[in-house]
């Protein structure tokens, strides 16, 4: 199964461990990764290079998850994302439902799976996202 024209992954993660091994992760399936390590410069990187999957942890100095896909989805509707949470105080569920609302197309409980993590950015990719938003 050759990777998508060897498709760009913005990690997300403010834990250099956790970067550390998604990056690994996905670079040995082919794809190409980079990284921030918090909201804000995920933001700034997106910009600057846009991914075409942007997997993201939510809780996360500077600016969480959940106020960076608010941000970037109302300037790249078209963006992709995967929120992932280990759930800090609460259950990760609670945030991981606001970031499928927010517009994720997928959510992932930390510790992260890595076949799941594989699956998730090839079914990820492999989305069309219609010009539109569809009302879901």
């Amino acid at each position: 199964t050759e990777p998508n024209l060897m498709a760009r992954i913005l990690i997300i993660d403010d834990e250099p461990q956790i970067r550390s091994m998604l990056r690994l992760m996905l670079e040995r399936v082919g794809y190409e990764v980079i990284e921030a390590a918090d909201g804000m410069e995920g933001i700034r990187q997106y910009r600057d290079n846009p991914a075409d999957v942007i997997i993201t942890d939510l809780i996360m100095p500077n600016k969480d998850g959940i106020g960076m896909i608010i941000e970037l989805k109302k300037e790249f509707p078209q963006i992709k994302i995967i929120a992932m949470s280990g759930g800090g105080v609460n259950r990760p569920e609670g945030y991981l439902d606001g970031a499928k609302k927010l517009g994720a197309s997928r959510t992932l409980t930390k510790p992260i799976d890595r076949d799941e993590m594989i699956t998730a950015v090839k079914e990820t990719l492999k989305e069309n996202t219609p010009s539109a938003e569809s009302p879901s």
